[in-house]
C-alpha cells in the first residue's frame, strides 16, 4: 500500500507541478540541481563540509532525481528519474540499517574553497553538456 501511495504521489508530482507553475519550475529545478551538486561534491571535500551529511552522493541523485521530475512529466522522464530517486530512496534505507555511522572529522578551512570550486565547474559543465545535448536547462523546453 506504501508503494502504492508513494507511486500517486510521484505521479501527481510530475504530472501535477507541470500544469501548476509550468516556467516557474525550471528556475526552482535549476536552484535544486545547483545544491545538488554541492551536496555531491561535499561527498570529496577535506574541508569543514566534510562529515555534514551521512549519504552526500545518494542525497545528490535524489535532490538531481526530483529536480528533473519538475520539469519533466513525460512518460519516459517519470521511469528514468523515478526510478534513479527510488533506488537512491531504497539504498540510504539498506545501509542504514546495515552499518552504523561514525560522523568523520571536519578537516582544514581553506579546503572549502577547493569545494566550492568543484561545486561551480561541475555545474558549468552541466549546463554546457545539456546546451550540447540541445535541451536548454534556462528555457521553457525543461531540464
Amino acid at each position: 500500500m506504501v508503494l502504492l501511495i508513494a507511486g500517486v504521489a510521484l505521479w501527481f508530482a510530475a504530472h501535477g507541478f507541470k500544469r501548476l507553475a509550468p516556467e516557474l519550475l525550471i528556475h526552482v529545478n535549476n536552484l535544486i540541481r545547483v545544491v545538488a551538486v554541492a551536496v555531491f561534491a561535499m561527498a570529496h571535500t577535506k574541508g569543514r563540509m566534510r562529515g555534514r551529511m551521512r549519504h552526500p552522493m545518494l542525497t545528490s541523485v535524489k535532490m538531481w532525481a526530483a529536480a528533473h521530475l519538475l520539469v519533466n512529466g513525460d512518460l519516459a522522464s517519470i521511469i528514468l528519474f523515478g526510478g534513479m530517486l527510488g533506488w537512491a530512496v531504497w539504498t540510504v534505507i539498506k545501509i542504514n540499517r546495515a552499518e552504523e555511522w561514525q560522523r568523520p572529522e571536519p578537516g582544514e578551512d581553506k579546503r572549502d574553497w577547493k569545494f566550492l570550486a568543484v561545486t561551480v565547474v561541475t555545474f558549468a559543465v552541466m549546463v554546457g553538456l545539456h546546451l550540447w545535448l540541445g535541451v536548454s536547462p534556462f528555457g521553457a523546453r525543461g531540464a
